[in-house]
């Protein structure tokens, strides 16, 4: 079995907290946010770019949480510079 990854683990600890739905309930931000990520962007700025961060952080964790975009979560902490893209994406 072996010891999890921290990184890893400290990763989805913090993604954990959006999985429910109500973080992803406004469809009109989740729409943007993958237009947004359909090219890598760093986090916050994909996020300013979408609109008043306190608002589309829930609603971006969330998505993360559920795939529908995805960044490096297993090779870094996430953070304001990290990548992030729509599944599928490379």
């Amino acid at each position: 079995m072996g010891v999890p990854d921290p990184v890893l683990m400290a990763n989805m600890r913090w993604l954990s907290r959006y999985r429910r739905r109500r973080c992803g309930r406004r469809q009109d931000i989740a729409d943007l946010l993958t237009d947004v990520f359909d090219e890598p962007v760093p986090l916050r700025a994909g996020a300013v770019q979408a609109g008043d961060p306190l608002v589309v952080l829930p609603v971006l964790f969330h998505l993360l949480w559920s795939g529908v975009l995805v960044a490096d979560v297993a090779g870094r902490l996430l953070g304001s510079d990290s990548l992030v893209h729509t599944a599928g994406r490379r």
